[in-house]
């Protein structure tokens, strides 16, 4: 099989619990495994590109949108496998208390209680990879003066400390055996793709001879902005923590606008330059992805079928 790509495809894809969803250029789909065994295919309420707005067209600002719209779609996502791949918990009564919550707030409660969750995640990923970094140097400094005023090192640093913590996250939640399913079905995605791009028609059998490794991969973009982060570093010249931690924080925009060009150049080429490029992100894959079973590939090949332009109406674009 050759290593080249035959074609790019704007699909992405995401893992979710027993099952994966994909984002096609006219509509997103999830397939998930059911506890009967049936794999229920949804699709997932998401603007198609000819709807995405103007910023979306504009380099750097693209990326900034892109993450957060991915967020979003993601979590939501996410969160409706579980019911789905849960469904006898469905069956269960409300207490009292949940079923007045249900009655008087219904689909908004849901949606307070997804943009809570996201609110207090968003807060704990600032303090443990921007105050605990900064914070953590500055203490040093206070043991070890002459580190203090070195940018370099400090950059350094922080940057090192935020991919160990990354990594040490990720590998955590590879020993719980739910994750480590999540993971094998971000495989699952990843091969899928990569069989639709070489134009192999998806099945099992096809799908299972790629690699899981994929240049457009979250984990990728992730690693890039970590990276990038270094880099910005050398650049605020500021001790004093909060302050360091908020001008990190308005930089993050050009991280992510910076990193996503990075990311979507090396899902288009296929060359020496992109494969340095999306080395890091490669090798962080080996930790997010696992290679999937037959029925966990089956649902990535529902999810795909649902979303490619062949099977849906309209051409790409």
């Amino acid at each position: 099989m050759s290593k080249n790509k035959t074609k790019y495809t704007s699909i992405g894809g995401q893992a979710l619990i027993e099952g994966v969803m994909m984002r096609g250029p006219f509509k997103t789909s999830m397939a998930v495994r059911s506890q009967s065994g049936e794999i229920v295919i949804e699709d997932v309420e998401n603007r198609n590109q000819a709807e995405r707005p103007k910023i979306y067209k504009i380099p750097l600002l693209r990326g900034v949108y892109a993450f957060i719209d991915s967020l979003r779609v993601g979590s939501k996502s996410l969160m409706r496998s579980a019911e789905l791949a849960g469904e006898a918990d469905e069956d269960e009564e409300l207490t009292p208390f949940e079923q007045k919550l249900n009655d008087i707030f219904g689909e908004k409660l849901f949606n307070a209680l997804l943009s809570v969750s996201m609110v207090l995640g968003i807060a704990v990923a600032v303090g443990l990879f921007f105050v605990v970094p900064s914070a953590m140097y500055s203490g040093l400094c206070y043991l070890m003066p002459f580190l203090k005023g070195n940018i370099l090192v400090r950059s350094i640093f922080e940057g090192v400390f935020k991919i160990i913590m990354f990594v040490l996250y990720i590998f955590l939640c590879t020993r719980l055996k739910d994750m480590h399913r999540v993971f094998e079905y971000h495989g699952a995605e990843h091969k899928t793709i990569f069989c639709y791009e070489a134009k192999q028609e998806l099945t099992v059998e096809n799908i299972r001879k790629f690699k899981r490794f994929h240049p457009r991969c979250g984990t990728s973009f992730i690693t890039v902005m970590l990276i990038l982060g270094i880099v910005i570093g050398f650049c605020i010249r500021i001790e004093t923590v909060w302050l360091r931690t908020l001008v990190r924080l308005c930089c993050l925009p050009i991280v992510m606008g910076v990193g996503y060009e990075i990311i979507r150049f090396c899902g288009k080429h296929d060359n020496a330059l992109t494969k340095i490029l999306s080395a890091p992100g490669m090798w962080m894959q080996h930790i997010t992805t696992f290679e999937p079973s037959d029925d966990q590939i089956e649902c990535a090949i529902a999810a795909m079928k649902a979303v490619i332009p062949e099977n849906s109406e309209g051409e790409i674009v």
